[in-house]
């Protein structure tokens, strides 16, 4: 069977789903996305994702072409489609066809597109033996420069920083602000736990030291509040991580 994909406003078969040249998420990264799992049929946190996908479009004054329910029943119009029950979903908005030079009042709509298909992002023995990481010389990008919680098409500082990670030999890399403080990895938040006097402590970065706020992150935070663990998010160090 085809893999469907919805472009702009309906389902189309894979070798249909085409975006122009002039594209200025193409060209120039201009747009917005958002990674969304599903699980037996169920998709995880949908519209969280969907909220954190507007706020990036506001701020990049980017307009989404459907509403947020038209959206939501577009992803499930999807998975549905390609007959999917535990999926990868990733939802894009571009700034749309223009011409050559930057100035996006020249795209004069937005292409959107939506993709459901499988998705191994880590073999299993990962999750049951763990993984070799670095810290990697390729700094988060500062957040007036382009904030790390716009989760825009612009991917290229995560994408150095897993180059540097593969030339290293190691599977991950941690990326740390300009101040030298851990911020996140490549397409992860990151978390440590560590005893203390009053029980067991799990910290992770602050959103303002450079760090995308991912909603699995926050289901992370509330899990680990419900199983008895102090949960804080605090400024550290690479000797904080590594002595945890």
């Amino acid at each position: 069977m085809s893999l469907k994909i919805f472009l702009n406003d309906r389902l189309v078969d894979k070798h249909e789903a085409t975006v122009s040249v002039f594209d200025h998420g193409l060209l120039y990264g201009d747009g917005v996305f958002e990674g969304i799992r599903s699980y037996n049929g169920l998709v995880f946190k949908l519209r969280e994702h969907l909220d954190r996908l507007f706020e990036s479009a506001h701020t990049l004054m980017l307009e989404i072409p459907l509403t947020k329910v038209s959206l939501e029943k577009a992803v499930l119009e999807t998975l549905k489609a390609n007959a999917l029950k535990d999926a990868y979903i990733r939802l894009v908005v571009t700034r749309g066809p223009g011409d050559l030079g930057l100035d996006p009042r020249k795209c004069k709509k937005a292409t959107l597109f939506i993709i459901a298909d499988k998705i191994a992002l880590y073999p299993r023995e990962y999750y049951e033996k763990g993984l070799k990481i670095a810290t990697v010389p390729t700094v988060r990008n500062h957040s007036e420069a382009l904030n790390p919680q716009l989760k825009t098409l612009n991917y290229l500082n995560n994408i150095l920083a897993k180059i540097e990670a593969t030339n290293a030999g190691v599977d991950e890399a941690i990326l740390l602000n300009a101040q030298g403080h851990v911020t996140e990895c490549t397409g992860e938040n990151i978390f440590y736990v560590k005893h203390v006097p009053d029980g067991r402590r799990l910290v992770t970065p602050p959103p303002y030291v450079g760090i995308l706020k991912g909603i699995t992150r926050d289901v992370v935070m509330r899990l680990g509040r419900e199983a008895g663990l102090i949960v804080s998010e605090e400024v550290f160090t690479r000797h904080d991580l590594y002595t945890a």
